[in-house]
């Protein structure tokens, strides 16, 4: 008898997609409605999934192609919360727009299910059907504002890419299956001949797949372009919550199956880290859109996140899972600001508007400094401590070439965190924004930073939860 209470949530998300669909379509301007159900949907997936935690044993379902552990159910949450905040700070942006809303938080919520799917994956089928419901909406929400030329360009750009990405995975799933006669990652485990040299293009294109996933060089080329493109708030959920999940596949894709093809597959992950770090440290220093210097950022972050996931350890594991729960506070602080620069209700994206923004919005400036001296890595941040995990556990393996570029990579990067401070303290002021922000863009702003500045007060609460996770 398969025990359905564990896949309860996912059961649940998927019915309330469902109900909000009928709603919004029956129901006229129903847009304000649809959204607060479904952060009340979002809050109550995360109460199901966090109860699981306390009672859990190691189980599979449905053939051992669904894994429901601690890892799975801690990622899912964050996925969650992420995308929680991501839809309650969205609200205000989306007044904007002179077209219905009631397919946004319908289209996050079918996004969130198809990477709660691929967290829960242990079966490359699994995977492949969370990855595709994941992107299908996520294609939808970069064109979502579809009165702009840059949205429509954003969407369809990502599309056929993607599409490419899909077809190269699904291409490296049918070598795996060819090879191993399963696509289940435990029955791989058990039948792997690792003479079989089909098996590394079968890895190979699978993590090309998923690297553009995670925009991770040389397969980011997606990214500048549709976090310039899709509106404010997508751009955010792109930011975020994807790469909890795509993170999660990576490891658990590499880890349970092809633990014993690790120095096949570590040489490929190590040149993605490190091109990653290098490229997203140097391509932004010219850019002059904040959107777009943000996604060559996150291409660097991703970089030190690989670098742990290449360290073949537990500890580079845990330290790339905080890596990246950090790096999603950091965003939502950053995004929160950004949202904030609204004047006569028109949003604003470039650097230059930042020019002396501390003058007439000292708090605001004040958030920033914080968050960008976080993200540049320094001390007593909690930028500082994400980067220092990553580089303890890559030193510990003795990979001093991989640390020596992260840390290169950290000061080169570290040039144009500090220019926006620059601009923001030292520039002449520009025209003051607006101040009628809503109560969870200015809540959400305060708690990251806060969060961010109070972390080196109590950083083995993190490191103790991760801590429980154990793949290998």
């Amino acid at each position: 008898m398969i025990n359905l209470e564990l896949v309860f949530p996912e059961i649940f998300l998927a019915l309330s997609i469902m109900f909000l669909l009928i709603l919004g379509v029956f129901k006229k301007n129903s847009s304000k409605l649809v959204i607060n159900i479904s952060l009340i949907f979002l809050l109550i997936t995360t109460i199901l999934t966090f109860n699981e935690i306390s009672n859990l044993k190691k189980t599979t379902l449905f053939n051992g192609s669904i894994i429901i552990d601690y890892f799975s159910l801690l990622m899912k949450i964050v996925t969650l919360l992420a995308s929680f905040f991501v839809l309650v700070i969205s609200s205000s942006y989306l007044k904007t727009f002179k077209i219905s809303k009631i397919e946004y938080p319908i289209l996050i919520l079918s996004s969130v299910l198809g990477m709660m799917i691929m967290i829960s994956s242990n079966d490359l089928i699994v995977f492949y059907m969370g990855l595709e419901l994941q992107s299908l909406a996520l294609y939808v929400l970069a064109t979502f504002n579809r009165d702009q030329l840059k949205s429509s360009e954003a969407g369809l750009k990502y599309f056929v890419l993607s599409a490419l990405s899909s077809g190269l995975l699904l291409y490296g799933c049918s070598l795996i299956y060819g090879f191993t006669g399963t696509t289940n990652f435990n029955l791989i485990a058990n039948q792997l001949d690792t003479s079989q040299y089909g098996l590394t293009f079968g890895i190979v294109f699978i993590l090309v797949g998923l690297a553009f996933k995670i925009s991770a060089v040389p397969f980011h080329m997606w990214a500048p372009d549709v976090y310039e493109g899709s509106p404010t708030s997508v751009t955010l959920f792109f930011t975020m919550v994807p790469k909890v999940a795509a993170l999660t596949v990576f490891i658990r894709f590499l880890y349970v199956p092809f633990l014993n093809l690790i120095d096949q597959w570590q040489m490929i992950l190590i040149f993605l880290s490190i091109a990653s770090m290098l490229f997203g440290a140097i391509a932004a220093i010219g850019q002059t859109n904040l959107k777009r210097l943000i996604a060559y950022s996150s291409i660097g972050h991703v970089g030190y996140a690989l670098a742990g996931v290449a360290t073949g350890s537990n500890d580079g594991i845990q330290s790339s899972i905080i890596y990246i729960i950090i790096y999603i506070l950091m965003n939502l602080g950053l995004f929160s600001c950004l949202l904030m620069m609204k004047r006569n209700n028109e949003y604003y994206e470039d650097i230059i508007d930042l020019s002396g923004i501390s003058k007439n919005h000292p708090l605001m400036s004040l958030s920033l400094l914080v968050i960008l001296f976080s993200l540049a890595g320094i001390p007593p941040l909690a930028g500082f401590f994400a980067k220092f995990y990553i580089f303890k556990s890559v030193l510990e393996q003795s990979m001093y070439f991989l640390a020596i570029v992260g840390l290169l990579s950290t000061v080169i990067a570290a040039f144009y965190y500090l220019r926006l401070i620059k601009i923001i303290y030292f520039d002449k002021e520009k025209e003051k924004f607006d101040t009628d922000h809503s109560l969870w863009l200015k809540f959400s702003l305060t708690t990251s930073t806060l969060l961010i500045l109070i972390y080196f007060i109590f950083p083995s609460q993190l490191i103790e939860i991760i801590s429980k996770i154990t793949i290998i």
